[in-house]
């Protein structure tokens, strides 16, 4: 599979002048991780697309209203006033959504925020972190790593195949991708990842525009 420039403008227009440098750095990292074919690469750059707004970003926002924390996290955030001492406060709200899982330590340690979401298809956590620097041989900060156009689209390949998502997309199961990279586990409810709306319409226009 050989992504076009032309094709990642049809799929992500806003990438504009620098379509080229990032399809270059999505094939290196597709062709690493067996995403070998259109199908498997639809999939996987419609995904990759919807996590990152278009690869517009390579670090986790968070800058949410109280509603859009209820709407996000329904039930860490039962209520709007649940919700109000956190609104708007991206580090706080990270420091708790994200305290006590994914290796993260507690809500002072300031794991959560640390560790938030990076990369093209915001890997979050210690555990993920630390795993891709130590699976990719990354010298350094991993968070500035993950917030390069090669470590971003190396660590979501990485994300990808470590996931098992290739065989997922063989078998056109975009319900079962989104669970994984949006809630880290499959699930038996249809259609309940963040997005998976948009996650599905992006689906079906990369398998149009690589077909």
């Amino acid at each position: 599979m050989n992504l076009t420039t032309d094709q990642l403008q049809q799929i992500a227009p806003s990438v504009g002048a620098r379509a080229g440098e990032y399809a270059k750095a999505l094939n290196a990292a597709m062709s690493r991780f067996g995403i070998d074919g259109p199908k498997r690469a639809a999939h996987f750059l419609a995904q990759v697309a919807h996590e990152s707004g278009e690869f517009s970003r390579v670090r986790e926002n968070l800058n949410y209203s109280a509603a859009g924390l209820r709407s996000t996290w329904p039930a860490r955030f039962p209520s709007m006033e649940a919700a109000a001492p956190f609104a708007r406060n991206p580090e706080k709200i990270a420091n708790y959504v994200y305290a006590n899982r994914m290796g993260n330590g507690n809500e002072r340690s300031g794991d959560g925020w640390r560790y938030r979401g990076a990369g093209w298809i915001q890997l979050t956590g210690r555990d993920n972190h630390q795993e891709v620097a130590r699976e990719l041989a990354v010298i350094g900060d991993i968070g500035d790593w993950l917030s390069t156009v090669t470590g971003a689209a190396l660590s979501a390949a990485w994300f990808w195949w470590k996931s098992g998502c290739n065989p997922l997309a063989d078998a056109g199961n975009v319900d079962a991708i989104s669970d994984l990279i949006n809630i880290g586990h499959v699930t038996a409810k249809q259609g309940d990842s963040v997005g998976y709306d948009k996650r599905l319409s992006l689906t079906r226009h990369c398998l149009k525009v690589l077909s």
